[in-house]
């Protein structure tokens, strides 16, 4: 009998601390989860959203299930503002809506084919799966066309089975001159725009009527300006007049007054392609192969990137970062899968602080990096925030965002906060959009 009692008397024992241990485990993880979500820009400013992919569970648990918002500030230079600061509290209460799948899917924009969105872009939109649509030159039939396509999309946004409801980011490039994918402005390209006898007047000019040309049809990003300062006449970026100027101030000062312009009517606009395309031969065209562009780092600093710090005054919602492999400041990765470039330089150097934007990720500059998936990957580890899947099949968008999820659930707290601050990025900048 008094075996027994001791026993027993051990048991108890063994069980009060096993309760104590799990207690304490339980409440240790509660404080780890909280201090995830208040991480400083200071400690993961200089990697990108993605350098550290462990195997923790992270906020959003393996299942993918609610999440709870993040530090606005990640990834961005000690006191950069977002140009979408307005929008960020409504972002912020988005978030813990989503799922893995979700919050993977407001990094991604999708493509079709035709006249007609399909079906299965409609149901993804409707499931909250859909961050938008970049329209191409065969998507648009008639002005009046794409502004019934436009309310289609937006209504399929509006679903009550999409827990985002925010404006979709409905893009193309309306550049200017033989650069329109839409019939209406700009219709100067952007060096006539540069050769004209008033520039600064017919840069704003041109800049407004795109935007109310666009906000018109409900179109509400314009992938331009282009901020690439040409080197010789007739190359890569020279060719269709893209370039406002061989002159950086020209360039810089141009820019700004286009895309201010475009933005006072509630069109986002992008500058791009970070950190230039303007030393590119006429043979050097990203969307086939692979091109390094061997800039020295000061050249590269004091005419290529110069143009984007007005862009950054200039409070410019995104920018495209294009696919060049720049040696002299990153060996390996073309600009838009670099975290040295995307945020070593556009993000600390240059303080910028709002949505950053692939070019195609179909582009045959990327053969060397593996198919979509891949690419996706990359491109998010490196701080990109939206990934523009413009092969015109939706299945393209759907394999980023699942590859995304995966690669979110499999990583680490501090790479996981940085995913929802991408993503908190783009909600706020669809919030800051006109309905």
């Amino acid at each position: 009998m008094r075996r027994k009692k001791l026993l027993i008397l051990i048991t108890s024992v063994v069980l009060a601390a096993a309760a104590v241990v799990t207690f304490a485990a339980s409440a240790a993880a509660r404080r780890a989860a909280s201090n995830t979500h208040v991480t400083s820009a200071t400690t993961t400013g200089r990697h990108g959203a993605g350098t550290s992919h462990g195997a923790g569970s992270g906020a959003a648990g393996a299942k993918g299930g609610p999440m709870a918002p993040v530090s606005a500030a990640l990834g961005l230079r000690r006191g950069a503002v977002s140009p979408s600061a307005a929008g960020i509290a409504a972002a912020q209460a988005v978030l813990p809506q989503l799922t893995a799948e979700q919050l993977a899917g407001q990094r991604v924009i999708y493509s079709y084919k035709g006249l007609t969105p399909p079906g299965t872009l409609l149901t993804l939109i409707r499931k909250g799966d859909v961050a938008g649509v970049i329209f191409f030159k065969d998507n648009v039939g008639s002005s009046a066309h794409i502004a019934a396509v436009v309310k289609e999309l937006q209504q399929a946004d509006a679903s009550p089975t999409n827990p985002v409801r925010l404006p979709l980011l409905l893009m193309t490039d309306q550049e200017g001159g033989l650069v329109r994918r839409l019939d209406g402005p700009p219709t100067l390209s952007a060096k006539a725009i540069g050769q004209s006898p008033t520039p600064w007047a017919t840069a704003t000019k041109e800049g407004g009527a795109a935007g109310s040309f666009m906000r018109g049809l409900g179109v509400n990003v314009n992938l331009a300006p282009v901020l690439d300062v040409y080197r010789t006449p007739g190359n890569f970026i020279d060719e269709f007049g893209r370039s406002f100027s061989n002159n950086p101030v020209k360039v810089e000062k141009l820019g700004q007054l286009f895309a201010t312009a475009m933005q006072q009517h509630g069109v986002a606009a992008t500058v791009k392609h970070f950190p230039g395309l303007g030393a590119a031969t006429r043979s050097q065209n990203t969307d086939e192969r692979p091109v390094t562009l061997n800039v020295p780092l000061s050249q590269l600093r004091s005419v290529d990137e110069r143009p984007y710090q007005a862009a950054v005054a200039a409070k410019v919602k995104l920018a495209m970062v294009s696919w060049a492999l720049y040696p002299a400041l990153d060996k390996t990765y073309p600009a838009g899968l670099s975290s040295k470039i995307v945020l070593g330089e556009l993000r600390n150097r240059l303080g910028f602080a709002g949505v950053t934007i692939t070019d195609a990720l179909e582009a045959g500059a990327l053969k060397n990096f593996g198919g979509t998936a891949s690419r996706a990957k990359l491109a998010a580890r490196a701080g990109m925030d939206l990934l523009l899947c413009a092969s015109e099949d939706p299945g393209q968008g759907v394999t980023a965002r699942n590859a995304l999820r995966s690669d979110y659930l499999a990583s680490s707290s501090t790479a996981q906060a940085n995913f929802k601050a991408a993503a908190e990025r783009v909600l706020a900048l669809r919030a800051t959009l006109p309905h």
